[in-house]
């Protein structure tokens, strides 16, 4: 039985050297089906969530606590913001960025998690909805986004 409430405070946050707030993300995933249930070999789709601050979707972040690995806090944060429980898998990278909105400095984390089990409940379903995209459709339009926010 998974945990339905999600931590909160920042008494065991992790700072790097900088005092950069330190963030893990997964980017959940699985297999491609068709209509008769048959995996559709090659073919992905990755989940979105919607963000509780504003509008448009993301991959489930937050951040990583004194108390557990990156892998634990990939897995966690993925729960509690997704309803999903699976895999994490090596890391993708790390990457330094500010906060739109309060201007923190934080040092982030990503890792690809085989989602193995969908939750019906889970810590974040009152505040964010989720969306399975085909990822050939979530990478489209993104570079579609990515292009129009950078036109001359």
């Amino acid at each position: 039985m998974a945990c339905l409430v999600s931590r909160t405070g920042r008494e065991l946050q992790r700072y790097n050297h900088m005092g950069f707030r330190q963030v893990v993300g997964c980017i959940p995933y699985r297999f491609k089906y068709n209509e008769d249930g048959m995996k559709i070999c090659n073919e992905y789709e990755v989940l979105v969530i919607s963000s509780q601050k504003g509008q448009g979707l993301m991959f489930p972040k937050g951040g990583w606590e004194l108390d557990e690995s990156l892998e634990q806090a990939a897995s966690r944060e993925s729960l509690e913001e997704a309803g999903v429980l699976g895999k994490v898998e090596s890391q993708l990278g790390k990457w330094r960025f500010i906060s739109k909105s309060q201007g923190t400095y934080y040092e982030g984390y990503m890792f690809p998690l085989f989602v193995e089990e969908q939750l019906d409940l889970w810590p974040e379903k009152h505040v964010r909805e989720r969306i399975w995209v085909c990822l050939k459709a979530h990478i489209h339009i993104n570079l579609i986004r990515f292009h129009h926010k950078h036109k001359n």
